[in-house]
């Protein structure tokens, strides 16, 4: 069917205006009545629209596209470009295959860094090293830099960090986003030190970091108790004129310094942000709740909603609860509990009840805490459970420690680690209970089940340098400084 060169020009400014489904809907009809969906280059305005904008429909645009004769690669594309970056990444490969199919279209590196893209969100590690290989295989693709990043978050995103860093290393000329990649993939995977390692080598090799670089490798500080170099990464921001203290910058150093102790100077930090989301709101109550300040936590809440008009979520409502749990406040845990919904329309999550649960056990409260889990709208998890257990070898209740115990079993089966942890907590309680016999079956089970304790670690942070050390591990450089140190200090520790 041929259509008119104006009604060619008038489906095409519709296209460009076009703002929601039902409009767009009415755009498809137009198109079909003057015959100009069978325009690959028209019908492309709509599967774009139904695929990328927030306000599209991306079943609408698989159902477009069923209909299409000869896709070509820009439509292709679009539909695996939106569908790697949804709760539906199978799909982006499923159209990858209909494309590499196809004779008349051919893969370009818009495609293979999309379906990359589909395989690290999806964590599909094999079908990813086969899609490397093709990238490898190709030749001229491996150069193009969005394919690069891919690959790298691939690796990343499936856990496989030194991977990542050989491929990374290979790249001639890192942009800022591989750079973040890479040390957000550290951070992610609790490898603080590696990640900062990262930071530095970046800024050695000249390279100048944006706002997300600063941020990760402050997370990264948080995580690992680096409070020297978290102060390093501040007076850096300060001293270069580009980077912005925008409301990510603010809330990672509020959340470093409270996480690194310093309370007080994460306050500073947070009343001078020239702006503050819901983020930065959590990010300071969560560390009033874990330095114990609950009034100041539950001030923050009030403050929030008033001064910057920020409505809590339920991670902030969680920081409250977790302060009030440090805190010992039952009445006002129990309180904000209660009205989290009526109040704030956020629907208690599990997590929000373990927290309660929790608190009721450390106030001796275990026959409430036990009321509340029966009570709750969703299965129990083992931190609601484990919290009960932990609780009764405190307050001597072996009745109750059986049944966290058993429900613990149930939850932990076949981790191993924290199935260890539960039968020794229930071998203390007997032997607190004076039940030795009790307690010596649950050791001989122990054993019997090869069970393994989980290493032990710990982190300080001196002269700016980061050690990690575990239990039984030798392997640190200055073990024999150190050993002779302990050896010199532990007549005194033992007469403290």
């Amino acid at each position: 069917m041929s259509f008119s060169v104006q009604a060619w020009r008038r489906c095409m400014s519709l296209a460009q205006f076009c703002e929601n489904m039902t409009q767009l809907n009415a755009l498809h009809a137009t198109f079909i009545v003057h015959g100009i969906h069978r325009n690959n280059y028209a019908i492309s305005k709509v599967i774009a629209f139904c695929a990328l904008s927030p306000r599209g429909d991306l079943s609408y645009a698989s159902l477009v596209f069923n209909h299409i004769e000869a896709p070509n690669s820009f439509i292709y594309n679009t539909l695996i470009r939106a569908y790697c970056r949804s709760s539906e990444p199978h799909l982006a490969m499923k159209y990858f295959d209909l494309m590499v199919r196809d004779d008349s279209t051919r893969p370009d590196n818009h495609t293979l860094h999309f379906a990359l893209l589909a395989c690290a969100n999806a964590c599909w590690l094999v079908l990813g090293k086969q899609m490397h290989n093709w990238v490898l295989k190709s030749g001229s693709l491996w150069a193009d830099g969005h394919v690069q990043t891919s690959v790298v978050r691939l690796y990343s995103q499936c856990r496989l960090m030194c991977d990542a860093r050989k491929l990374f290393d290979e790249i001639s000329h890192p942009d800022v986003i591989q750079w973040n990649i890479l040390i957000n993939g550290y951070v992610r995977w609790g490898m603080q030190s590696e990640a900062l390692g990262v930071f530095r080598d970046m800024l050695g090799s000249g390279f100048e970091p944006d706002e997300f670089c600063v941020t990760t490798a402050l997370t990264a500080c948080a995580q690992s108790g680096a409070l020297r170099q978290g102060q390093w990464i501040q007076e850096y921001i300060q001293r270069r004129k580009y980077l912005e203290f925008d409301v990510f910058v603010g809330t990672a150093l509020v959340d470093m310094y409270a996480k690194c102790g310093c309370i007080e100077v994460a306050v500073k930090t947070f009343e001078v942000m020239p702006k503050r989301n819901v983020f930065s709101w959590a990010a300071m109550i969560g560390g009033f709740a874990v330095h114990g300040h609950a009034r100041e936590a539950i001030q923050c809440l009030e403050r929030m909603q008033m001064k910057d008009g920020v409505k809590p979520d339920g991670v902030v409502l969680l920081g409250v609860l977790m302060a009030c749990t440090h805190a010992g406040l039952v009445q006002e845990g129990k309180f904000f509990l209660e009205i989290m919904e009526p109040k704030y329309g956020i629907v208690p999550k599990h997590e929000h009840y373990s927290c309660v649960v929790d608190l009721l056990c450390r106030a001796g409260r275990l026959e409430e805490a036990l009321s509340l889990i029966k009570k709750m709208p969703m299965k129990p998890g083992a931190s609601v459970w484990g919290a009960l257990l932990s609780s009764c070898q405190t307050h001597k209740n072996v009745e109750l420690a059986e049944l966290s115990f058993n429900e613990l079993l149930l939850q932990n089966y076949g981790n191993e680690a924290e199935e260890e942890v539960a039968f020794v907590q229930l071998s203390n309680i007997y032997f607190s209970a004076q039940r030795h016999e009790d307690a010596r079956r649950v050791r001989r089970l122990i054993g019997d089940r090869r069970l393994k304790k989980t290493t032990g670690c710990s982190l300080i942070e001196v002269d700016g340098a980061v050690s990690e050390f575990a239990s039984g591990d030798v392997s640190h450089k200055h073990i024999t400084k150190i050993h002779a140190m302990l050896e010199l200090l532990l007549p005194d520790l033992v007469i403290l």
